[in-house]
C-alpha cells in the first residue's frame, strides 16, 4: 500500500502512459477507488444538471463532489496525497480512465 513517504517522483514522468500505472498504484485501496468512482459519478450528475438547468452552481457542486470524495479516499483510506497536487492534468485524466476501467471490469470495484 502506498504512503505519503513513499510517493514516486511525479516530476520525472513525461507522458500519461508513464503516469497511469503510477496513478493506479496510488489507488490500491478499494475504498479509495470506490470514493473516486462515487465522486466521478456525482460530478457527471452535476454536469447533466448544469446542462439541463443552465444553473452555474452545478459546476461548483460537481467539483466539490469529485474532489471531495477523492480527497477523503486519499487522506482517510489510502493515506497518501492526491496526485492532483503535483500533476493536475494527468491526475484528472487518470480519474476518468480509472472510472472507465472500473465500469469495464478492468479494475475491481
Amino acid at each position: 500500500m502506498s504512503t505519503a513517504t513513499s510517493s514516486p517522483d511525479l516530476s520525472a514522468i513525461h507522458s500519461f502512459a508513464e503516469f497511469y500505472p503510477v496513478y493506479l498504484g496510488e489507488h490500491a485501496n478499494r475504498t479509495c477507488r470506490r470514493l473516486h468512482f462515487l465522486g466521478s459519478t456525482l460530478a457527471l450528475v452535476c454536469l447533466a444538471m448544469l446542462l439541463w438547468t443552465g444553473q452555474p452552481q452545478y459546476l461548483l457542486y460537481g467539483l466539490l463532489c469529485g474532489y471531495g470524495c477523492a480527497w477523503i479516499g486519499h487522506f482517510g483510506f489510502e493515506k497518501n496525497k492526491p496526485a492532483s497536487f503535483k500533476r493536475p492534468l494527468y491526475s484528472f485524466m487518470g480519474d476518468w480512465v480509472m472510472y472507465k476501467d472500473i465500469w469495464t471490469g478492468r479494475i475491481p470495484f
